[in-house]
């Protein structure tokens, strides 16, 4: 059976140095924001570009503070892909705002910035852009929007680790880039985890005295906060993988390469463009027939999964935010898209045979 993922053997090269960083952290006494949460933060900020990291308890926290970072007035609008995942348009509402859909770009699966203006009244407060798959939006023209309107523009950056645009680093472009850890991810923890970049220092320490209770200085809250920290044993996880991430994006762009060259036609794959440097989280392909493929596969050995079989505004928990609204080209999306095996522990021949299996469907 090839997998779709497996998170055991992808973290096994990793277990010797995990061992020795858990009994490290275990041995000082010292286990919420100490010396591995600096380090992390230090260190993830150097490798985005970014001025400042602030570690935090999970991706979707980090767009929940960023949000609350900027004290909008409740019920604020903030702009959103049609077919982000639902942790985005959940982030929105639980930070008291109203999130307004906008279709992506069929060819990108990214939000089209063509579609973005006229979404945009005097409610409008920010722009919360997915970098979905692994590839950047078009932040160009979304950065260029967000400066005619006065908008604040977020990055959510889940599965955009190490991904450019046009040579700059997905999490730079915004007021934000927020990114998640989760252990899928292609710089993923053992557990829940997060954080937000920025190159505001007035920003990072809010966020910082938001992540922990309001406060800058012990028992002195200063802000109605949280408590979301970046935990200090999965910080030390995240520094050992940190410097194994360009060899992580490099396989799995090896294996993205295969799938790009090797498919037939088809099956619709993934765009590729010089202004993009994709770090393909997630290798998508459409086909109309994509649950009798996905039987097929299964039939023959072969996990896939779905990212995602529902779009939000079709969410049995929010038919009351968005009342019948109609995103077809977010729907398209939905239900003819299907993620292949691209996995740090995947070997070149598990690759070789999915598409094997895959060009005789």
């Amino acid at each position: 059976m090839i997998e779709y993922e497996d998170l055991g053997k992808l973290n096994e090269p990793f277990f010797e140095d995990f061992t020795h960083s858990f009994h490290k952290t275990l041995s000082s006494g010292w286990y919420i924001l100490g010396d591995n949460v600096k380090a992390f933060e230090q260190e993830f900020a150097e490798y985005t570009g970014s001025k400042y990291c602030i570690g935090l308890a999970s991706g979707l926290d980090a767009l929940v503070l960023a949000l609350k970072a900027f004290n909008f007035l409740p019920n604020a609008e903030v702009i959103v892909a049609s077919n982000t995942y639902i942790a985005t348009i959940l982030a929105i509402i639980n930070a008291g705002h109203k999130p307004i859909l906008v279709e992506p770009d069929l060819a990108t699966y990214n939000i089209d910035p063509e579609r973005i203006s006229e979404k945009i009244n005097h409610q409008t407060k920010a722009i919360m852009v997915t970098h979905l798959y692994g590839k950047v939006g078009e932040m160009d023209k979304i950065a260029a929007i967000c400066k005619q309107h006065d908008l604040k523009l977020i990055e959510d950056c889940a599965q955009a680790h190490g991904a450019t645009f046009k040579g700059e680093m997905a999490g730079t472009f915004g007021d934000f880039g927020a990114f998640s850890f989760y252990p899928t991810k292609n710089l993923g923890a053992l557990g829940d985890a997060g954080a937000l970049t920025t190159n505001k220092e007035t920003l990072c320490n809010l966020i910082k005295a938001l992540r922990n209770y309001g406060s800058s200085a012990k028992y002195h809250n200063d802000y109605i906060g949280f408590n979301s920290r970046l935990d200090e044993v999965q910080a030390g996880f995240l520094s050992i993988k940190l410097v194994k991430l360009a060899q992580i994006t490099q396989h799995k762009r090896t294996l993205a390469q295969s799938y790009l060259e090797n498919l037939k036609a088809d099956f619709i794959l993934p765009q590729v463009h010089p202004d993009y440097f994709d770090v393909y989280h997630i290798f998508n392909i459409r086909h109309p027939k994509r649950d009798e493929l996905k039987q097929y596969l299964l039939a023959h050995d072969i996990k896939t999964e779905i990212h995602y079989p529902i779009p939000p505004h079709q969410q049995k928990g929010y038919l009351n935010i968005f009342k019948r609204e109609s995103y077809p080209i977010a729907e398209e999306i939905h239900q003819t898209t299907l993620s292949l095996p691209i996995s740090f522990a995947h070997q070149t021949s598990e690759i070789e045979r999915v598409i094997e299996v895959m060009n005789r469907f």
